[in-house]
């Protein structure tokens, strides 16, 4: 297992934050290698991702979600397994810190040495680069599911 942790700032409220994380089916927005996630039920969701040509499926639920607080999640079946959550920290009235983390076990040879290689970090830090333009750029959330799973 590999764990990753990464953050950011962004520039709307913490509400405004979380709403749009709880917005699954947008992240092919802003998520680099997410072709799809449908929300199947409010607490599993299925993902079709393609990473430099090589296409995974798999289902992951939401094991814990706290309004303006925490989303965590584990996958449950298909191709990738990972553990994660990404907690909303409100700095100010218009700022808030995203921060991302994640166990991720890599698959094969090609997974592990890119993963050794510092991809899945990097590509995580790129993704919330892109939640950050895409959020700040909105200043609105897209949607928002305010229900709590604990």
């Amino acid at each position: 297992m590999s764990q990753v942790e990464e953050s950011i700032e962004v520039a709307v409220p913490v509400t405004t934050a979380y709403n749009q994380w709880t917005q699954f089916e947008e992240f092919p927005r802003f998520m680099k290698g997410v072709e799809r996630v449908e929300q199947r039920t409010p607490t599993l969701t299925h993902w079709v991702t393609n990473i430099d040509g090589v296409t995974r499926e798999f289902d992951a639920v939401i094991s814990e979600q706290i309004p303006d607080e925490r989303v965590a999640w584990t996958t449950v079946s298909g191709e990738v397994r990972q553990a994660g959550a990404v907690t909303f920290h409100r700095l100010d009235e218009t700022r808030t810190k995203v921060m991302l983390q994640f166990d991720h076990a890599p698959e094969g040879l090609v997974d592990t040495v890119g993963d050794k290689l510092g991809f899945v970090r990097r590509q995580a830090k790129g993704d919330l680069e892109r939640f950050k333009s895409f959020i700040e750029a909105r200043g609105i959330e897209t949607g928002q599911w305010r229900g709590e799973v604990v």
